[in-house]
């Protein structure tokens, strides 16, 4: 989730903007997500078939 839409509801202002201090704690907290959980389906898609295409390349190489 991004935190560009999210609404603070300690000061009713976008949490982007960084107002308060519930604001910037919240978007820090959204800054420092994992790397895996910022990426988009067709990217996860994308890494998980490199991923078995090595697998399937070291497998075939050691028989």
């Amino acid at each position: 989730m991004t935190y560009d839409r999210l609404v603070c509801a300690n000061c009713a202002a976008p949490v982007s903007e960084g107002r308060c201090p519930v604001c910037r704690a919240n978007r820090e907290r959204l800054q420092q997500e994992s790397f895996l959980a910022g990426l988009n389906p067709a990217a996860l898609i994308a890494l998980l078939a490199v991923l078995v295409a090595a697998v399937a390349l070291l497998a075939h190489q050691t028989a």
